[in-house]
């Protein structure tokens, strides 16, 4: 009887760690949450239901994507962190589409790895200055969560943090550091509905989304609010 209720114990105890990744997670690839390998990931696709995930602010304040409650469309973009030049070139680049983006009544939304506190002072001086003023708001997934849920989460090779922190990049708190987990550059639009419409990634951390074509997408997903 001692063994039958410590296997009842345990499969209780199993059974709710389960549901609360489930919770967690919120609609996004809870199965298989995060890749082998950059080249592995599944994100979400255009026409599934956008998650909901909770992140953090520059100034470490809670922000809940609920894409239940949207106010206008949305367009996240998916960035490894102010450590990658890659990015900050990106970051940099959107300066030219940003207020155009922000006209047609969509939010822009950047989502990085980093810790709150280096969200913005990671990111090289030439891209804040490049950056100051536009609308848009930027976020740490750095526990992630939202990373996961998009299925655009991988395993770091072991080494990584080492690696760039002799480089003198400070990764304290980032997502590799705490998780070893990172997220392949991507861009998901998505509708007032919470509908997704569409995706870009690519595994290869060097290509993005061209500008002129981020903008197009912005327009479409306006047009049809």
């Amino acid at each position: 009887m001692e063994i039958r209720s410590v296997l009842y114990t345990l499969l209780v105890v199993l059974m709710g760690s389960s549901i609360v990744c489930s919770v967690a997670i919120q609609a996004g690839h809870a199965d298989v949450p995060v890749a082998e390998s950059a080249a592995l990931i599944e994100p979400l696709a255009k026409g599934d239901a956008a998650p909901r995930f909770v992140v953090e602010t520059v100034a470490g304040e809670t922000f809940d994507f609920n894409p239940a409650r949207l106010e206008r469309p949305v367009v996240l973009l998916a960035f490894r962190g102010g450590w990658c030049p890659y990015c900050n070139t990106y970051l940099s680049e959107m300066r030219h589409v940003i207020p155009e983006i922000r006209e047609l009544g969509v939010d822009v939304l950047f989502l990085s790895g980093d810790r709150p506190a280096r969200l913005f002072a990671s990111l090289s001086m030439e891209t804040q200055e490049d950056i100051a003023g536009l609308d848009y708001t930027l976020l740490s997934d750095a526990n992630a969560q939202a990373s996961m849920a998009l299925g655009i989460a991988f395993k770091t090779a072991d080494g990584t943090v080492d690696r760039y922190e002799k480089k003198g990049r400070d990764m304290t708190g980032s997502s590799i550091a705490k998780h070893g987990v990172l997220s392949v550059p991507s861009v998901f639009a998505i509708d007032r509905e919470g509908t997704i419409q569409f995706v870009f990634t690519n595994a290869d951390y060097k290509i993005r989304l061209p500008g002129d074509e981020l903008v197009q997408v912005a327009r479409e997903i306006a047009a049809a609010d």
